[in-house]
């Protein structure tokens, strides 16, 4: 079975009710293995892996808050993109300060969209975990069928990287396309910034063949190309002369790329 757990009690009863999520996902049902649960303390201390999947500026209160709930068989996985608000930090880097040296961590990042994820279409992810074992098994766990590959890395800092620095590309091929360029103008955006994230990650120690998998390349070119992404709409909003406070109201969901651009800079 799955838990799920949601900082609104209110928000878990109606996707128990509903048995699906009406504003995001209305037509997918949950599955019967997904239990929906209102308590924190039971959610932790009833699984084994933890995956977190929240904005990156909330991501360190979240640790805090799960952190007197885990034992010595926990194990914390995310799928946040993004760095620390405020300090550029990696989460990685977080996790270990509020969570100590013992816990097993892994990141799950790359090129997907909830909504084909959901309805089975092929998609294909990198998880990059603190040790190759628990690396290997996460990979076996999350394969789905023949729609869900994972990809198995040891790079974390370049699989975090990729996932945070794409957002604020994206967020200028929009722009760019919000004020009527074209083509190559995008294609220049998302080139260069590729070159300008290998640069970064080989300053910080990431592995280069990292950029070139699904975290880097695959990530880059699905955020910055399709209108899915919230951080391509969000410059498209602001290409067009709308200003930051009504892009935001106009996406409707945290736009990770705005809230980190100040930290990749």
């Amino acid at each position: 079975d799955v838990l799920l757990w949601g900082y609104s009690p209110q928000h878990i009863k109606e996707l128990q009710e509903q048995r699906c999520n009406q504003v995001y996902l209305p037509d997918i049902r949950f599955p019967e293995n997904l239990l929906l649960e209102a308590s924190l303390e039971t959610a932790i201390t009833s699984s084994h892996n933890i995956l977190i999947a929240v904005p990156s500026h909330v991501f360190h209160q979240v640790l805090y808050n799960i952190q007197p709930y885990l034992d010595q068989h926990s194990r914390v996985i995310w799928a946040t993109k993004g760095l620390e608000h405020g300090t550029g930090r990696f989460l990685q880097e977080v996790a270990r300060e509020i969570l100590g040296e013992k816990i097993p961590l892994a990141v799950f990042s790359g090129p997907t969209f909830a909504q084909e994820l959901a309805i089975g279409w092929p998609t294909a992810m990198t998880i990059a975990a603190s040790d190759v074992e628990f690396g290997k098994e996460l990979q076996q766990l999350f394969h789905c069928d023949k729609s869900f590959r994972v990809y198995k890395s040891s790079d974390m800092i370049g699989v975090q990287l990729g996932g945070a620095v794409k957002n604020v590309i994206a967020i200028g091929a929009g722009i760019s396309d919000g004020i009527g360029f074209g083509a190559n103008a995008r294609i220049a955006l998302i080139t260069r910034g590729l070159a300008e994230i290998s640069r970064l990650g080989g300053a910080m120690g990431a592995e280069l063949s990292t950029f070139m998998g699904m975290t880097g390349l695959g990530d880059l070119v699905l955020t910055c190309t399709d209108d899915q992404s919230r951080n391509r709409r969000f410059g498209i909003f602001l290409g067009k002369g709308i200003d930051i406070k009504e892009a935001e109201k106009q996406i409707g969901q945290v736009v990770e790329g705005y809230l980190n651009t100040r930290e990749v800079h």
